[in-house]
């Protein structure tokens, strides 16, 4: 992918929340194995002792000690999962302890959770293991289960919503989560200083939160909308009042730049692992307050998860993997011809690297090429028009990507959600030029430009380095139809930086899926000119603005689906985005020295998402490692596949069973 940014975070967030570090109920044993002792290392975060449990001044009824004896008299609710659910929740034949490698292709722009330049895929990877939600969702029927909440209640006019948090909860300094942390993170989010807007939007449909008690918090919605519960209780991470609580949005930039708030997850950065555009590191906090409840049993193995840089080098990366330097690796377009071709190397050959291609029902996300309609020449559908049918994605696809992409033409490919009549995009350059001369771009100079009251048709386009592979073809059929593309490399931080201050005529992006479409923090008209927010292409539209509106109370899947589709025709219409090309599956290769679910990766694992999925929920087999190192040292055949592995567990398991299909 190109520029890889989350939309608010919602889906992303909701995603890994609902496959890493989820839990409900009470205690249990947590599961045996590599158990590494980490009590020495407790003292580099922890900063206060809070005796575990509830507080005993505070009542039952308030959310105290034995509070779930009343809970459901009270009309609070909470989920219990069945044994046989369980199995989707992590694989019971999980250890705890080990490591695993990672190499990242870039470095996160800031570490701080929210605010100026946090909206990236690499900073929601590493905020859904440190930071939590008041509720998560199932990993297979996204239904709420309990996070930091325990029990939640929601009024009949659903506009009303009341948590109670578990007592048990904690923060990594050592700190009670309660209610007041609650209210001090929505109000840091509302905090225009903070500079991303798009959480205003987001979060200003609520009334500031009450604090009924240490563990209760109660949150009244402006307006009814059907995903109010989803975005207040799944999406917003509780950050620490204590810490937080009495910054202004400036002053909370300033504090936290590569440095974190504390959470309360099952992870930790610590600044000792960080070396600024090189590494990261994520350690398992042994003493996390959730570790032995069931749902989280058996995900967040591993005791360090270790991100190496390296910068804009897809081959590279895949180099260093296949000399033992990481130890997962998942494919990108730079790397399809290595995914079909490498068959040959002793890794592979011999089954010390094992491929495989897993199908799951997460979105894949969207990329191509997007303008920025507020100036020319953009501000023109002709020329946005035209530039669509210069594309010659199938001559890529075909030459390039070996047939392993499909092309698509919707912000929803692969989902319910894409409107199928949407027009179907080819290479046409003959259409191309009559829509480029009719939008007065219709005479040429001596070079061979197209010309427009004296300006030549020249423009910028920001990318990276593995990047170029794949415009250059495109660049070429521009530059036939008489437009001169400019080629500029820059570093993905400065490239992100200037489209958030709208500094580009056209971009190369890539965004990551929503289970959940969400239209208003990339559609709605009044972030059109407004910097730092995800409507990047300047999109002004009432009749979107109308069917956003209708969007938010439709209660009903049908209503749901046919609302977005609406949307999705009228953005195709708009031509602001020319659409590329997904991958078929999530392809990933790994050395041989890891234990994983039956299913590989969970059933809404996305492509953006693909190391963290695994980091949450693989773990280190130290038998496997030990009979890969015999097989290293002595040259031997581990035996097994050798060839790519297709696992379809989700599509089948859908086709088999209508509880998990989808009905519309």
């Amino acid at each position: 992918m190109a520029l890889e940014r989350r939309r608010t975070g919602m889906a992303s967030i909701l995603v890994l929340a609902a496959i890493a570090l989820t839990f409900t109920g009470c205690p249990v044993q947590r599961h045996a194995g590599m158990e590494q002792s980490m009590s020495n290392k407790v003292e580099l975060w922890r900063k206060y002792t809070v005796p575990p449990g509830a507080d005993p001044s505070v009542p039952d009824s308030l959310g105290g000690a034995g509070f779930e004896l009343i809970a459901e008299k009270l009309g609070f609710a909470t989920y219990t999962p069945k044994p046989e659910e369980m199995k989707f929740f992590g694989d019971p034949q999980a250890r705890t302890g080990g490591e695993i490698h990672i190499i990242s292709n870039q470095f996160p722009p800031t570490f701080r959770p929210v605010g100026q330049n946090s909206n990236t895929v690499y900073n929601t990877e590493i905020n859904n293991f440190v930071y939590e939600t008041l509720l998560s969702t199932h990993p297979v029927t996204r239904e709420f289960i309990p996070a930091l909440a325990s029990h939640w209640k929601i009024s009949d006019d659903k506009m009303t919503f009341t948590f109670r948090i578990d007592p048990n909860a904690r923060f990594s300094n050592g700190l009670p989560v309660t209610a007041e942390d609650v209210r001090a993170t929505w109000r840091l989010l509302m905090d225009e200083s903070i500079l991303e807007p798009a959480l205003q939007v987001v979060y200003s449909k609520y009334e500031e939160p009450e604090v009924l008690s240490k563990y209760l918090v109660r949150v009244r919605c402006k307006t009814k909308n059907f995903r109010n519960l989803l975005y207040f209780a799944a999406s917003m991470q509780i950050l620490c009042a204590a810490e937080i609580g009495n910054l202004t949005g400036d002053e909370f930039l300033d504090r936290y730049n590569y440095n974190m708030p504390s959470g309360s997850g099952e992870y930790i950065i610590l600044e000792q692992d960080v070396k600024l555009g090189k590494r990261y590191v994520l350690t398992r906090r042994d003493d996390y307050w959730a570790k032995d409840y069931p749902m989280a049993r058996y995900t967040g193995n591993f005791d360090r998860i270790i991100y190496e840089v390296i910068t804009d080098n897809p081959i590279v990366e895949y180099e260093r993997f296949k000399k033992g330097q990481a130890d997962v690796f998942r494919f990108t377009m730079a790397t399809t011809l290595k995914w079909i071709g490498d068959t040959a190397s002793e890794p592979i050959r011999l089954g010390w690297i094992r491929r495989v291609r897993v199908y799951t029902d997460g979105p894949m996300g969207t990329g191509g090429y997007a303008f920025n309609m507020r100036k020319p020449p953009f501000d023109d559908i002709r020329v946005r028009k035209a530039f669509a049918y210069l594309l010659p994605r199938e001559q890529i696809i075909e030459k390039l990507l070996f047939g392993e992409y499909e092309p698509y033409d919707t912000q929803y490919p692969g989902q319910v959600y894409a409107n199928p009549n949407n027009p179907k995009v080819t290479y046409n350059p003959e259409l191309a030029n009559r829509l480029l001369d009719e939008a007065g771009w219709n005479h040429r100079n001596q070079e061979g430009i197209r010309i427009k009251n004296g300006q030549p048709f020249r423009i910028e386009l920001s990318i990276t380095p593995p990047q170029a592979r794949y415009v250059t073809p495109y660049q070429q059929e521009l530059r036939k139809a008489g437009i001169d593309l400019q080629l500029k490399f820059e570093d993905w931080t400065t490239l992100i930086k200037n489209i958030d201050a709208r500094n580009f005529t056209i971009f190369y992006f890539g965004y990551s899926g929503l289970l959940i479409p969400n239209p208003e923090t990339s559609l709605r008209s009044d972030l059109a000119d407004k910097t730092d927010n995800n409507n990047i292409q300047g999109v002004k539209s009432k009749e979107i603005d109308a069917l956003i509106a209708a969007y938010d109370t439709a209660f009903a899947f049908r209503d749901q689906v046919r609302i977005i589709r609406a949307i999705d025709s009228i953005c195709a219409l708009m031509w602001f985005n020319v659409y590329t090309w997904n991958p078929r599956g999530l392809r990933i290769a790994y050395w041989d020295k890891f234990g994983m679910p039956e299913y590989v990766l969970p059933r809404y694992a996305q492509l953006s998402y693909v190391y963290s999925t695994i980091a949450a929920t693989w773990w280190y087999d130290p038998e496997k490692a030990a009979r890969l190192q015999r097989a290293i040292q002595k040259g031997e055949d581990l035996g097994g596949p050798k060839g790519i592995v297709e696992v379809r567990y989700w599509k089948e398991l859908a086709a088999r069973d209508p509880r998990y299909g989808f009905q519309f």
